[in-house]
């Protein structure tokens, strides 16, 4: 019997990994490799969205694109702020969002793949280990927090993927 399988893609992380990559995801690929890897639950894409006056955002292509083909898409408002050094910024945090919904749906799984390198997801993943649940990390190197790698229970560096994943 295959692993009952959930993926937790923390957008914003995997977009800069694959940028400082060079290379694009092809979300298609992304999913048919997840579903390789154990009977595939859910795989959920966390993004917050900018908009402008007339309600656009850029990443409107991309979450129509993701929502039609076996993705759920969890979205909120990106908000702006000003960092240190006076530039305007804007950030969607997700993390409690992601939290939330990977507590939530632990018990009726036997692996989780979070895609992100995030440092403060260590005591989420701890958690859900005591509940049983295997844990593998997907991160470039790069940005991926140590603190993560060593609670998780398996590490894919997102380099390695690229033949699999990547396009362009």
């Amino acid at each position: 019997m295959r692993d009952r399988l959930a993926v937790f893609i923390d957008g914003a992380n995997l977009y800069a990994s694959a940028k400082a990559l060079g290379f694009q995801i092809d979300y298609s690929r992304l999913l048919e490799y997840f579903r390789t890897q154990g009977a595939l639950v859910r795989a959920l894409y966390y993004t917050g969205v900018q908009t402008d006056a007339d309600n656009y955002t850029p990443l409107q292509r991309l979450i129509d694109y993701l929502a039609y083909n076996g993705y759920s898409v969890v979205t909120k408002p990106a908000k702006e702020f000003t960092a240190p050094d006076g530039q305007v910024r804007t950030k969607g945090n997700m993390d409690v969002d992601l939290a939330v919904d990977m507590m939530e749906m632990a018990s009726g799984l036997d692996h989780i793949i979070l895609m992100s390198g995030d440092g403060d997801f260590r005591p989420l993943v701890a958690s859900v280990q005591r509940k049983g649940v295997r844990v593998t990390v997907i991160s470039s190197r790069d940005v991926l927090a140590d603190e993560l790698r060593r609670q998780a229970d398996a590490y894919v560096g997102i380099e390695d993927l690229r033949a699999v994943i990547g396009r362009g």
